[in-house]
């Protein structure tokens, strides 16, 4: 089992139970406790839970008002995220125009689309630039806008939003740092939103990636209501209520296995 994997199995054990034990986490992942520790320190010192003696705790707080880097929430419900992309992936036909927008959960995507021949790919993500510097075919083109850098990556502003204005796109796939009935799709970045607005405005289709986790935060700028998704892609772990609401709002719902 990859590191990357252990990581998001044992943060999604101590949000689910709020603590786990060394020994407990070893036993279910079939790893000694030497390497569990060696993983726990790691996450503790991205923020991601609370070491303590013997295991480990869930952070308490969730500051909604505060966006984590781009490596911290790459771990975060990795299982899911994958899944998502998988489903996410199937929306992009080759040769078309498409914007991968910042974050881990597009980031996922963008691991996916190398492979597929002839897109024209417009991006505000630096992670997602470089993936395609390094992986992409010689038979895609790769357009970065410019702007203010977000602690996820991604670049955003009057420069990013002169970037895409300019521009029409067959799809958009976007994540989001939380999704509410009344809050909508929302981030805790006012440039990141406007930037994600004029995104929007300028593409044919609007996919949004959520994961279950997503549901009920609101950051301090909303980007889209809720009903604005063409597609909205979740995981199974969304809860009934949150379930029958979405499915009551947005366009078209796809919930992926985890």
């Amino acid at each position: 089992m990859l590191a990357a994997q252990r990581h998001s199995l044992i943060l999604q054990e101590i949000t689910q139970r709020s603590a786990a034990r060394i020994s407990d986490l070893a036993e279910a992942l079939e790893v000694s406790e030497m390497t569990i520790r060696r993983d726990i320190e790691q996450l503790a010192e991205q923020g991601l839970l609370e070491k303590v003696h013997g295991g480990a705790t869930a952070v308490v707080s969730k500051n909604m008002a505060i966006e984590p880097p781009f490596q911290s929430k790459s771990l975060r419900e990795q299982l899911a995220k994958d899944a998502i992309a998988a489903r996410a992936a199937q929306e992009i036909a080759a040769g078309s125009s498409i914007g991968l927008m910042g974050g881990s959960s597009v980031f996922a995507v963008a691991k996916l689309a190398v492979t597929i021949p002839g897109l024209t790919i417009v991006t505000n993500s630096l992670p997602v630039s470089d993936l395609f510097a390094r992986e992409g075919q010689r038979n895609q083109t790769v357009v970065l806008a410019g702007g203010l850098r977000t602690p996820t990556d991604s670049f955003v502003g009057d420069i990013a939003v002169s970037a895409f204005s300019s521009l029409n796109l067959d799809i958009v796939l976007m994540g989001t740092h939380g999704m509410d009935p009344l809050g909508g799709f929302s981030t805790p970045n006012l440039q990141e939103s406007e930037t994600n607005r004029a995104v929007i405005a300028k593409a044919r289709k609007l996919v949004v990636l959520a994961d279950h986790t997503k549901w009920g935060g609101v950051g301090f700028s909303t980007f889209a209501r809720l009903d604005e998704a063409d597609l909205l892609i979740t995981d199974s772990g969304i809860g009934a209520a949150a379930l029958k609401t979405l499915k009551s709002t947005v366009r078209d719902l796809a919930v992926v296995e985890t």
